[in-house]
């Protein structure tokens, strides 16, 4: 079967949406920071330098919104604690991610 080369051009292609939906790097790096399991604000943080903490409370909402994490609040622990996880949706990335990083390692350029 012929591999089909969705038109990206188009804004109602789902391809084109989707890839939209992504392209922010901090979205992609907090899936790969979520796909080991769930972690609270100050964890992700830590793992991501140089993303601010503004803008990674706006890129988990969106991606709340966008259905690839999901917030949980605990209230029942003394502090109360939230901790962010990938949806199934947003596990459902990790291997086209873990073709990206195969690609990127075979065409690596040594600078």
């Amino acid at each position: 079967m012929p591999l089909v080369i969705p038109d990206v051009l188009e804004e109602s292609c789902a391809t084109r949406q989707a890839l939209e939906r992504l392209s922010s790097k901090w979205r992609i790096l907090l899936v790969y920071a979520l796909l080991d399991g769930p972690h609270r604000h100050a964890h992700l943080r830590r793992r991501l330098p140089g993303i601010t903490q503004k803008m990674l409370t706006e890129t988990l909402r969106s991606m709340e919104s966008d259905g690839l994490v999901e917030r949980h609040v605990y209230k029942e622990t003394a502090p109360q604690h939230v901790e962010y996880a990938l949806t199934a949706l947003g596990k459902s990335l990790e291997q086209p991610l873990a073709a990206i990083c195969d690609w990127a390692v075979q065409h690596q350029v040594d600078g």
